[in-house]
C-alpha cells in the first residue's frame, strides 16, 4: 500500500514530503525511494518542524504541503504545525502512522507500545481526520483528503493509515483516480450575488476616504495582482495584516503597511480616518482589528471573504461580499469602473504626506549605526539585498515587527511568510526547508529572521538545511532574552525578571553552532561588520547564521516604546484576585492599541 499511497500524491502534484520515517510507514517511505526523483522525502530532525515545512511550502506554492510522521510520539509532535496551518487557512496533508486495526482494546495508555487514540487527539485542529479501515478505501480517502483540504476555506486534513494497511499488497485493477482541481487550492471558486456586488459598488462610490485591510486570503485566492490593479485605479489607503503583507506592493504611494501593534505607525493612524474599511480576506483578528477597536463608530464596512461563517464574526458589515477573493475583486473592480468610479486626490494626498514623514522616520532609525546594534540596521541590510525571487520569512515575536516596518513588500505577491495562525516561536527555520525546496527552482534565497529565544526552538534544524544545502540565510538577533515577555513583566508587573533571560556570559554562540554543524556561521558585533557578513552570506551556496548582538531595550511595539521612555506610566502593583487581573490586562491591552504611536 505505501507504493499506491506515493503513487497518489505523485499524481495529486506532490513533489515533496516532510517529515520522519517510523516502523509503522516504512512502506510509504518504499514507494516514495522507487518514484524519486519525481517525488522526494526531506527527513526533519524532528517531527514538530514537519508539517511547518509543509505550511511553507503550500504558501508558496498554492498546493497542500504534505508531511509525515509515525505513531504515537511522532504524532503528538503534529498539533503546533497542524494549528497554524488551520487557523491561517493553509492547505495540509498529514500523514500518520498506526497500530494494527485490530489492536484497538490494546491502544488505551500504550498497552500496545506508543498508542493511543489518533483520531481523537486530531480531530479539533483539522477540517477533517479519517482512519483508513481497508486497502479497498485508501484511494477514496486521500482523494476526500485533497478535496477537502483544498476546498474553501483551505485547511489541515489527517490520513491516519494502521500499520496492516500501510504493508498489505493492493490489487492491481484498484482505480485510483484524482480530481485535478483539487491539486491547487482554492479548488473551487464561487462569486458573490451581483446585487451584493452593486451595493458594494455604490457604497466606494459615495466614500470619500476609503481603505482597504488585505488579509491572507488574498494570497491565499492568488489575487495579489488583480487587488493591485483595482487600488491602482481607486487609489484608496491600503493596509495589511501581516499574512497578507505584499497584497499590494508597499512602495505605491497609497500603501500604508501593516496594520497590527507591532506594525507600521502609518497604518495605525491613518486607518482611523478612514469613513469606509474594507476587509478583503482577512478575518479582523485581534492584531488586525487593533484589539478590535476597529471598524470605528461611524465607518461603514465591506467584508471580502469565501468563508460565510466570517461575515459578522466581530462585526455586522454594511454590505457582505461572499465569494472567492479573486473573483469577487475581479466583479468589484468592473463594477467600479463601470461606475466611473475613480480616486479621491484629497485622501491620496493626505495618506502621501503622511506616509512620506513616517518613512523618513524609518530611514534614520535604519541607518544608525550606534551601538548597541538596532535590529532596524540588521532589516536595513537584509532589505538592500532582497531580489524578486527571495522570501522573508518570520519567527513569531518581534521578529514579525522588525520586517513589518523595516523590510517593504516591493512587489504583489507571497514573498514574506510569517507563523500568524498560532504565532508559536520556531516557525522560521523549518518553514525554510519547506520554502528551500520550492526555492530550488528559482535560485532565490530564503532568510529567516527570528529572536535569540525563536531560533533556540528549532536550532537541530539547521542540520536539515546543511544536509540539503539550501540557501537561506538565517538572522539571529541575538538580545539575550525573551524581548517581549521581559518587557510586558517589566511594565505590568513592577519590574519582575522571571524565567526570560537566555544569555550566560558569551553563551550560546549560535554561529559557532551553525558552522559546527555545516552551515556558514557569521557573528556580528559592530555595524561595521554588517555588510560583509550579509555579502557572505548572500553569496554562499548553502545556508548560514548571520548572528547579530543586538539592543535589548529595542522594541517594535509602539506602546511599549512609549512606556519604556516613561517611567511615569509604570504599573506598581498587579490587582489581587483574577477578576481584577483580567479587567485591568484588558484595560493595557485597549491603551496599547489606542495610544498615540512614536
Amino acid at each position: 500500500m505505501g507504493d499506491l499511497l506515493a503513487k497518489m500524491l505523485l499524481d495529486y502534484g506532490v513533489e515533496y514530503v516532510f517529515g520522519m520515517p517510523g516502523g509503522q510507514t516504512t512502506a510509504l517511505h518504499d514507494g516514495i525511494s522507487r518514484l524519486s526523483p519525481a517525488i522526494q522525502h526531506i527527513l526533519v530532525r524532528d517531527e514538530r518542524s514537519a508539517p511547518y515545512a509543509a505550511d511553507a511550502y503550500a504558501r508558496l506554492t498554492g498546493k497542500p504541503g504534505v508531511c509525515d510522521v509515525t505513531v504515537g510520539p511522532g504524532a503528538t509532535k503534529l498539533p503546533d504545525g497542524l494549528v497554524e496551518a488551520f487557523n491561517a487557512s493553509i492547505p495540509m496533508i498529514a500523514i500518520v502512522g498506526e497500530l494494527p486495526l485490530d489492536w484497538v482494546t490494546l491502544r488505551h495508555k500504550g498497552v500496545a507500545s506508543q498508542g493511543f487514540d489518533q483520531q481523537a487527539f486530531f480531530q479539533t485542529i483539522t477540517k477533517a481526520t479519517f482512519t483508513v479501515p481497508s486497502v479497498e478505501a485508501l484511494p477514496d480517502v486521500v482523494r476526500s483528503a485533497f478535496r477537502i483540504a483544498t476546498s474553501p476555506r483551505p485547511g489541515p486534513v489527517v490520513i491516519i493509515v494502521p500499520h496492516d494497511v500501510m504493508d498489505a499488497p493492493y490489487p492491481e485493477n484498484l482505480a485510483t483516480p484524482i480530481e485535478a482541481r483539487c491539486i491547487h487550492a482554492p479548488s473551487v471558486r464561487y462569486r458573490p450575488p451581483q446585487d451584493d456586488v452593486a451595493r458594494a459598488a455604490a457604497l466606494i462610490s459615495r466614500a470619500r476616504r476609503p481603505a482597504i485591510i488585505a488579509g491572507g486570503g488574498v494570497h491565499g485566492s492568488d489575487a495579489s495582482d488583480v487587488l493591485t490593479a483595482l487600488t491602482d485605479r481607486l487609489k484608496p489607503l491600503v493596509v495589511t495584516s501581516l499574512s497578507g503583507k505584499g497584497a499590494v506592493p508597499e512602495s505605491r504611494p497609497y500603501s500604508a503597511g501593516v496594520l497590527n501593534p507591532l506594525g507600521s505607525a502609518g497604518a495605525i493612524e491613518l486607518i482611523k480616518e478612514a469613513d469606509l474599511l474594507i476587509w478583503c480576506g482577512s478575518k479582523a483578528s485581534q492584531n488586525t482589528a487593533m484589539n478590535w477597536t476597529l471598524p470605528l463608530a461611524g465607518q461603514a464596512t465591506i467584508t471580502i471573504d469565501a468563508d460565510p461563517t466570517e461575515h459578522g464574526r466581530t462585526f455586522e458589515p454594511t454590505v457582505a461580499l461572499c465569494g472567492d477573493i479573486r473573483l469577487t475583486i475581479e466583479d468589484l473592480h468592473a463594477a467600479l469602473r463601470e461606475a466611473g468610479v475613480e480616486a479621491q486626490p484629497e485622501w491620496l494626498d493626505f495618506i502621501a504626506t503622511r506616509k512620506a514623514a513616517l518613512e523618513n522616520k524609518l530611514r534614520i532609525d535604519s541607518t544608525t549605526d550606534t551601538l548597541p546594534l538596532k535590529p532596524q540596521r540588521v532589516m536595513h541590510e537584509v532589505r538592500e539585498r532582497l531580489k524578486a525571487a527571495d522570501v522573508v520569512i518570520s519567527d513569531a515575536s518581534w521578529s514579525a515587527g522588525w520586517i513589518a516596518q523595516y523590510i517593504p513588500a516591493q512587489q504583489s505577491g507571497r514573498q514574506f511568510l510569517y507563523a500568524r495562525g498560532q504565532g508559536g516561536l520556531g516557525y522560521s527555520i523549518p518553514a525554510a526547508i519547506g520554502a528551500g525546496a520550492v526555492l530550488r527552482a528559482t535560485g532565490g534565497y530564503a532568510v529567516t529572521v527570528a529572536g535569540d529565544g525563536g531560533h533556540s526552538f528549532s536550532v537541530g534544524e539547521l542540520a536539515t538545511l546543511a544536509q540539503n544545502r539550501m540557501r537561506v540565510v538565517n538572522v539571529v538577533l541575538n538580545n539575550g532574552t525573551l524581548g517581549w515577555l521581559q518587557m510586558w513583566q517589566e511594565i505590568f508587573f513592577s519590574e519582575l525578571r522571571q524565567s526570560v533571560d537566555l544569555s550566560f556570559g558569551n553563551k550560546p554562540d549560535f554561529a559557532a553552532a551553525a558552522d559546527a554543524m555545516g552551515l556558514l556561521g557569521i557573528k556580528v558585533n559592530e555595524a561595521s561588520e554588517l555588510a560583509a557578513a550579509f555579502d557572505a552570506a548572500f553569496a554562499f551556496d548553502g545556508p548560514s547564521v548571520i548572528e547579530v548582538i543586538v539592543d535589548p531595550r529595542a522594541t517594535p511595539i509602539h506602546s511599549f516604546r512609549r512606556r519604556l521612555a516613561d517611567t511615569s506610566g509604570k504599573v506598581a502593583a498587579r490587582p489581587g484576585t483574577v477578576y481584577e487581573l483580567r479587567q485591568w490586562r484588558a484595560a493595557a491591552d485597549l491603551r496599547q492599541s489606542e495610544e498615540t504611536l512614536v
